[in-house]
């Protein structure tokens, strides 16, 4: 049986610009990258953990590949943040696009709260949801 997430593949523009993203605003490490030149591909795995059985998502760039699409089963990316506002703030000033402000997520709660989420977008459109660890 299965045991555990591996990593998430998307399909980027540029490499570097991705990586930057997933560092700089999100905080997340590149744990390796593996170029294969033969097959006209370079992965990057980013992520929060040096352990290699750490989940990670991984960018994967194709050299010949001038345009792709998302699809319509694709729908975000989550990542937990301790404080929801301080990061968007912070975020917002990094030009990065947020496309849902912080706010209550409806129909769902944790403990009796409703959870605080937000949604920005990549380099290349992805969304990524932002759920808040602060609880009020």
């Amino acid at each position: 049986m299965p045991s555990r997430i591996l990593h998430t593949m998307i399909r980027v523009n540029s490499l570097e610009r991705s990586i930057t993203f997933y560092r700089d605003a999100l905080g997340m490490s590149e744990i390796r990258r593996e170029d294969y030149p033969e097959g006209r591909f370079t992965l990057s795995f980013m992520g929060y953990s040096e352990d290699p059985r750490g989940s990670t998502i991984e960018l994967t760039y194709n050299y010949d590949t001038v345009e792709f699409t998302h699809g319509s089963g694709f729908g975000h990316i989550a990542v937990a943040v301790s404080d929801i506002d301080a990061t968007c703030e912070r975020l917002s000033g990094m030009d990065v696009k947020i496309i849902r402000c912080p706010g209550p997520m409806a129909y769902t709660t944790t403990n009796g709260q409703r959870d605080v989420i937000a949604f920005i977008c990549d380099p290349d459109g992805y969304q990524i949801e932002l759920i808040s660890t602060q609880k009020p």
